[in-house]
């Protein structure tokens, strides 16, 4: 039998075609391929084409390859793409309901095909690295004899929440038609969760829609994968990984940022991105507030105006983005008439930047966000405190750990309806009280920076699983010739 050293792990990497996944699934394929792993990663075709897009690249380039540069490295990151069942000009957010009943049935026969005809690639295909938003890894894992990796690309915290919803059914905070106010103390690992901080498809009084099956599905589905990675890091959310790795194998191996914390070489935008650092740059230091919903959260055109109002208020000089899809408004002016003129010594509004340089140019001194994953982590990282406004999924989650764990933000408001004074007030009072957040993000910021240190719990997260990834072939390859013979 191979050695266990001598084996070469291939592993087929799908992220859902989101934005925030795929940058985080990229990110982790150059960390991957970059400890010796060979990476075949697929993209949905639209998402291929949106790439091309944003980066003004011919739509009749056919043979065009984001991982090229990686590839020049040395790197063995392997590219190709696939149908996720709708043609490319399908209105998917018109059509929501219709594309996800798509990727609960029809999604995983492209996938089936691709792995068919991928797995007696050299080196052999050995390992299924998916995201965790997908309801059909066990089955083809299964079939096709690979590794089983779930990749979940949010906290623990959230993790857990779903793993552990037979508990909130069995206690009656699954559905709860009563508006309930107890405060949930029976997840392991998790001391005390309010219903209000849970992932927003758990809190729905009336979680039977589509996305709230699919969801539900998907964690279910994750259960039974071999392991589970997750961007996060040890020292952040301690006592909620010792309790799921007590039930599963789980590798905590945040952050999962591009090298070196800069823009990366592979293009992962799925937007046109404008450049603020020159105007940026001549802003003082930390007078800036950043202000980003994320790539996928929609929000009302009264949300936008209020926002508006309030920044119109307040007085403080920020950059704001606003997304042409940001709301389900057909209204092509979403900000108030003038709103730009009023504001163009102090504010900036662009449709979508690259977050990485705006948030580490040392102008920035706030982030108003919504409490996306990858939002908080690069925040924390470049020590910028956070306002939070989280609008739904995770979100709820990271703000609990944002503002009451970590103490690194504040709440925007108090419940989930903007209005312009309260808005103006809370910017006014985070600028007043932002340097107390800026020494707990010190810490946050040495917690981040020491996990990913070769040494670090990251660091050794990352061996230990290359290391079990191997011995878990190795045993397959061992079961196999056993049932052959």
């Amino acid at each position: 039998m191979e050695p266990e050293e001598n084996i070469k792990p291939h592993a087929i990497m799908i992220p859902v075609p989101l934005q925030g996944h795929i940058v985080q699934f990229i990110n982790l394929a150059i960390k991957l391929a970059s400890k010796g792993l060979t990476i075949t990663f697929v993209n949905t075709h639209l998402t291929h084409q949106r790439l091309m897009k944003a980066q003004s690249i011919s739509e009749n380039s056919s043979d065009y390859n984001i991982f090229s540069e990686a590839q020049k490295s040395g790197l063995d990151i392997r590219y190709t793409t696939i149908s996720d069942g709708f043609p490319l000009n399908f209105d998917r957010m018109g059509n929501h309901d219709q594309f996800m009943e798509g990727l609960f049935h029809v999604f995983s026969t492209h996938v089936d095909d691709l792995v068919g005809n991928l797995v007696n690639s050299n080196p052999p295909v050995s390992c299924l690295i998916t995201d965790t938003f997908f309801v059909w890894p066990s089955a083809i894992a299964k079939k096709y004899d690979l590794v089983n990796i779930s990749f979940f690309t949010e906290a623990a915290l959230a993790f857990t929440s779903y793993y552990h919803m037979d508990l909130l059914k069995i206690n009656g905070h699954f559905g709860s038609q009563d508006n309930r106010e107890d405060t949930i103390d029976y997840i392991p690992g998790v001391q005390a969760i309010e219903l209000g901080d849970l992932p927003s498809y758990i809190q729905d009084s009336e979680p039977w829609g589509t996305m709230h099956r699919y969801i539900f599905k998907s964690l279910e589905d994750a259960g039974k994968a071999d392991m589970i990675i997750c961007n996060t890091v040890q020292e952040l959310e301690s006592s909620t990984i010792a309790a799921l790795q007590e039930k599963k194998p789980f590798y905590a191996l945040g952050p999962i940022f591009p090298n070196g914390f800069t823009k990366s070489t592979i293009p992962t935008n799925l937007w046109m991105e404008s450049d603020p650092t020159g105007w940026l740059n001549g802003k003082p230091k930390g007078s800036v507030m950043y202000i980003s919903f994320g790539s996928l959260a929609n929000i009302s055109r009264q949300d936008i105006l209020e926002m508006a109002h309030g920044l119109l208020l307040s007085r403080v000089s920020f950059i704001w983005v606003v997304r042409s899809d940001i709301t389900w408004s057909l209204e092509s002016n979403l900000l108030p008439p003038r709103f730009e003129d009023d504001v163009k010594d102090r504010g900036l509004v662009v449709s979508w930047c690259s977050q990485i340089d705006v948030i580490s140019h040392p102008a920035i001194g706030g982030f108003l966000t919504h409490c996306g994953w990858n939002s908080v982590l690069e925040s924390s990282w470049c020590k910028v405190p956070m306002l939070c406004f989280p609008i739904f999924t995770d979100q709820f989650t990271n703000r609990k750990l944002v503002v009451s764990e970590w103490k690194v933000g504040f709440d925007l408001c108090s419940g989930r309806i903007l209005k312009r004074q309260e808005i103006a007030q809370k910017i006014d009072c985070f600028i007043t009280e932002a340097n107390n957040l800026r020494i707990n993000l010190e810490e946050t910021r040495k917690k981040l920076e020491d996990a990913l240190s070769e040494n670090g719990s990251s660091g050794r997260n990352y061996k230990q699983l290359i290391c079990d990834i191997k011995s878990k072939i190795q045993q397959k390859s061992k079961s196999n010739k056993a049932s052959f013979i």
